[in-house]
């Protein structure tokens, strides 16, 4: 036990024997979004349109239920959980507001309704989690089917088009005398929260912990299993708000929308810096991943390049982004253990002498 929290503790504290600048510069997180600068430039001098207000409010509204979704799940990865049920939980959300709407229910009401549908998912994945004691690959993979089965049963091939337009507007709207859509405004927000819950707070200390060695973490003190039911809530309640967003921007309620979502988030993220081992990763490097990938998709979109195209250079991107960080972990444990054997054979010799 003593040599596993002295592990942990070393990874957790190494970090920080380096200069200040360097750990703010020399990170993933520095280099996505030195990525996505690049690419921002390079759209803007090669790419007809690129620079157009209409392209950045497209380009927003197309990933805003990435970008919210995206914050609960940087938390769950980094707690060495996943949670591949998020775009059913958005579908099932959309059918509930459609057909609440479609009954005679205020927006209001059946958008409240609808984000309570989403923490019940995510009270259904945090239990099979924390309490049967499931793998959460395992409980999340049977709950997409489970969700969106219930979704599609609930509407079956028809959908639901009909809703006020001042909601559906309000879903379109922009900020006043900008091309940033309004749905910014609660992603910020919620991004703040996210931040300082998982950067300064006990419980998001707790989130890296865990993600390091859950062992350590439940003999430190750490609640495992609250801390990761919760975790499972925040997903399905942001999934939920995510779905009537999706719902009344493009004012249709189907089972299958949101379909494929999931990889897609998940996606940026490991792209943002979040290992997907646990224990690593910071909220600005994941925003700028959704963005990077946002923003290569839609430069890509304006140079006439296909669908099937963006999603060949996004996996590669994604693939490197992996496969990169596994190298330079490796490299690391080859450069601590070739110091460590140094250290050993220059005290033997001073030992000797």
């Amino acid at each position: 036990m003593i040599a596993t929290t002295t592990t942990a503790s070393a990874r957790v504290y190494k970090l920080h024997a380096r200069p200040a600048w360097r750990r703010l510069l020399l990170t993933r997180e520095a280099a996505i979004i030195a990525l996505l600068i690049l690419v921002i430039a390079v759209a803007l001098a090669t790419v007809r349109n690129f620079d157009s207000p209409l392209t950045v409010t497209y380009l927003l509204r197309d990933v805003a239920p990435i970008l919210l979704i995206a914050l609960p799940m940087t938390l769950i990865i980094i707690s060495e959980e996943i949670d591949l049920s998020v775009a059913s939980i958005v579908g099932l959300s959309s059918v509930t507001t459609g057909i609440l709407t479609n009954a005679g229910w205020p927006v209001a009401l059946a958008a409240l309704t609808a984000v309570v549908v989403g923490i019940v998912c995510g009270v259904v994945n945090g239990f099979l989690v924390t309490v049967v004691g499931l793998p959460s690959l395992a409980v999340t993979i049977g709950t997409l089917a489970l969700f969106r089965g219930i979704a599609v049963g609930l509407l079956g091939t028809t959908a639901i088009t009909e809703f006020p337009e001042i909601w559906t507007d309000l879903a379109k709207a922009n900020i006043p005398g900008t091309p940033v859509p309004a749905i910014m405004i609660p992603f910020v927000i919620l991004a703040i929260v996210f931040a300082v819950l998982l950067h300064f707070t006990p419980f998001g200390r707790s989130l890296y912990a865990i993600g390091l060695n859950k062992e350590t973490a439940q003999f430190s003190g750490i609640d495992v299993g609250r801390t990761k039911f919760i975790l499972f809530v925040l997903s399905g309640a942001v999934s939920g708000f995510a779905g009537v967003y999706f719902t009344l921007l493009y004012s249709n309620a189907r089972g299958d929308n949101a379909m494929g979502l999931e990889l897609q988030v998940i996606a940026a993220v490991l792209l943002g810096g979040v290992s997907i081992f646990g224990g690593r990763g910071a909220l600005h490097g994941v925003i700028a991943g959704v963005l990077l990938i946002g923003t290569l998709g839609s430069a890509l979109r304006l140079a006439g390049v296909t669908s099937d195209i963006i999603n060949v250079i996004t996996g590669v991107l994604l693939i490197a982004s992996v496969v990169s960080a596994s190298l330079l972990g490796w490299l690391q444990k080859r450069r601590t253990a070739a110091i460590g054997k140094r250290k050993g054979r220059a005290g033997a010799s001073s030992d000797a002498g």
